[in-house]
């Protein structure tokens, strides 16, 4: 395959891959000290994309505003012009892959040749547990989002068991209070009213208790469920980030690839409770 269609190919891969792809081929001369930067170019290139992340490009227009969004000095046309003397031309797209060939100033040729590390199957298990990872921390945020809702139906259970207790205890008191006063055909009237009142629930109020038992078990049922589906995401980020530790050790590996893993990891942890090891992201 020639040059020219290896860009062309590298190109079309994903924002996250292209970014790992250069970060590969030059993390001893500058990646390592450029990866944050990487990776916030890929997310705002995906971010100016209706494809998000799973992107590869931007039209003339996006690539604009992505630069000028990173107050970066050059144009698209600048950019073009660099390509069409390096050989490539009718490039109506702007991969990401061709804003950092031209944004670091490297050679392309280099670029699409370079090596890649030698040990694409630890890299490939890894990438595995961190989605496993990703998967895991989706589900329990989506469980917290029930038990949330669970709590609330409780809440507002509870305060309409309040209100139909106030109201019963207060009618309660009404008529206790007119079978003590006024005439004798009156206080016997509001007696046999209160002992009625009393003989059994108003229908309101069971309901009202039906429903606050009913919801005190729906909470109960989804905080477990909750509480679980943390556990297990916790668990999962942890192996993914030993497994990742442990490959990291070891010599020959593709460390742009690895960096990028251990970043995602990273970002997966802010949406866990500060007391299980997440953390608030920056504003």
């Amino acid at each position: 395959m020639g040059d020219q269609r290896k860009l062309t190919t590298l190109g079309n891969s994903t924002y996250k891959e292209q970014a790992v792809w250069f970060l590969n081929a030059y993390w001893r001369q500058f990646g390592q000290q450029e990866a944050e930067k990487v990776w916030t170019y890929a997310h705002r290139y995906a971010s100016l994309d209706s494809n998000g992340i799973a992107g590869h490009s931007l039209d003339e227009f996006g690539a604009h505003r992505f630069l000028e969004l990173n107050n970066e000095t050059l144009t698209v046309v600048a950019m073009r012009e660099h390509w069409r003397k390096t050989g490539i031309e009718h490039v109506k797209l702007v991969p990401l892959i061709h804003f950092l060939i031209f944004r670091y100033q490297v050679d392309w040729h280099q670029c699409v040749n370079a090596a890649q590390g030698d040990n694409a199957e630890e890299v490939a298990k890894a990438q595995r547990m961190l989605e496993e990872a990703q998967a895991a921390v989706k589900e329990a945020e989506r469980r917290d989002t029930e038990a949330k809702a669970a709590q609330r139906e409780l809440e507002a259970a509870l305060a309409e068991l309040k209100a139909q207790e106030d109201a019963f205890n207060n009618k309660t008191a009404d008529l206790t209070k007119r079978s003590n006063e006024g005439g004798g055909v009156s206080r016997n009237k509001a007696k046999a009213e209160l002992a009625q009142h009393l003989a059994e629930d108003p229908l309101p109020l069971r309901r009202a208790k039906i429903n606050q038992e009913a919801a005190v078990r729906k909470a109960e049922r989804a905080s477990k469920a909750a509480e679980d589906a943390l556990n297990v995401a916790v668990r999962s980020l942890d192996a993914a980030q030993e497994y990742l530790n442990e490959v990291s050790s070891r010599p020959g590996s593709a460390a742009g690839a690895l960096w990028w893993i251990d970043r995602e990891l990273h970002e997966a942890r802010a949406y866990l409770p500060t007391a299980r090891g997440g953390y608030k992201k920056a504003k």
